[in-house]
């Protein structure tokens, strides 16, 4: 419902055996972490279709890659750390080179990992995983989108990586009305003075920072890019039009995440002015979730006092 708080985790989790249900070619894989990736929920369902790699990653992507030459559609899940770090290697050339139809499912990405600090708070995933040919990376705001990305990336033949995070968010979409298409993003809000182009987690808090923004008299414009890649040039360039100021939020480091996607159509179809706040060029730390959030200002507040300080 909305307003309600779920982890896009456990969307995925929920996905994954609406859709076992529905199709029987379907297997998900684990690297030992099914209770933290919520897949323990397809295989309290399907046992016999769940298949625990250990922790060796990179040998869960070879097997997943094979699976996928032989009628199967896996589901390959870690944290994004893992998923996109670690077996880097072995996605780019056991799946992308061959453009295999696998799905990728990271959970327990950017820095809302919490208190597992640094070495497992991913903000690089999106930036590894987009410079992949072929790849295609889609990061849902909440319950409803993740859920529907997740059949979308089913209904897709070829490679997709999912991203998904350990944080409750609320949910800010309807579903009864909302339709999810891999590569087109969702305009959330009208705004004639800037626009904010938020992924992820950070899209609740941007429509927060609207709320902000608009009692000082600045009307936002405020755009959810679920895919990342590829991304939406045309509801791009439209806001770059209309506002001509545009602001990209993502709990993921600035440096080639949807900052850098948005600055590069910018560059070549509408030259405008663009503020990315993210993650800057930093590591994290250890500390509760929404504490490192406020504190690397993705939060409401900190989003709205970065805009401000750049106006």
């Amino acid at each position: 419902m909305l307003g309600d708080k779920i982890a896009t985790r456990d969307s995925y989790g929920n996905a994954l055996v609406e859709l076992g249900k529905a199709h029987d070619n379907i297997v998900v894989l684990d690297a030992d972490l099914a209770e933290a990736t919520k897949t323990i929920k397809f295989r309290e369902v399907f046992p016999d279709r769940h298949i625990d790699c250990g922790i060796a990653e990179a040998n869960m992507t070879g097997i997943a890659a094979g699976m996928s030459t032989s009628g199967f559609v896996p589901f390959m899940s870690s944290f994004a750390m893992f998923a996109a770090g670690r077996a880097y290697e072995q996605v780019r050339n056991s799946i992308g080179y061959p453009h295999l139809n696998v799905k990728i499912g990271a959970t327990h990405a950017g820095i809302s990992v919490g208190e597992d600090g640094a070495t497992h708070q991913c903000n690089e995933d999106i930036a590894l995983m987009r410079t992949i040919p072929g790849m295609v990376v889609i990061n849902p705001c909440d319950d409803v989108e993740a859920r529907a990305a997740v059949k979308a990336a089913y209904e897709y033949v070829g490679p997709c990586y999912l991203r998904f995070g350990r944080l409750a968010l609320p949910v800010i979409n309807d579903e009864e009305t909302y339709k999810f298409e891999i590569g087109k993003g969702v305009e959330l809000k009208k705004g004639k003075d800037i626009t904010i182009i938020a992924t992820g987690l950070c899209v609740s808090e941007a429509l927060d920072a609207a709320k902000l923004l608009a009692d000082d008299g600045i009307d936002a414009q405020v755009i959810n890019i679920h895919t990342i890649k590829p991304i939406d040039e045309d509801i791009i360039v439209a806001a770059a039009k209309t506002t001509g100021r545009l602001f990209t939020v993502e709990e993921h480091s600035v440096i080639g995440g949807l900052g850098s996607a948005v600055a590069e159509v910018l560059s070549e179809k509408c030259p405008a002015r663009l503020t990315r706040i993210g993650i800057q060029d930093v590591f994290g730390e250890s500390g509760p979730a929404k504490e490192l959030i406020h504190k690397y200002k993705l939060d409401a507040e900190g989003i709205y006092e970065q805009i401000k300080t750049a106006m």
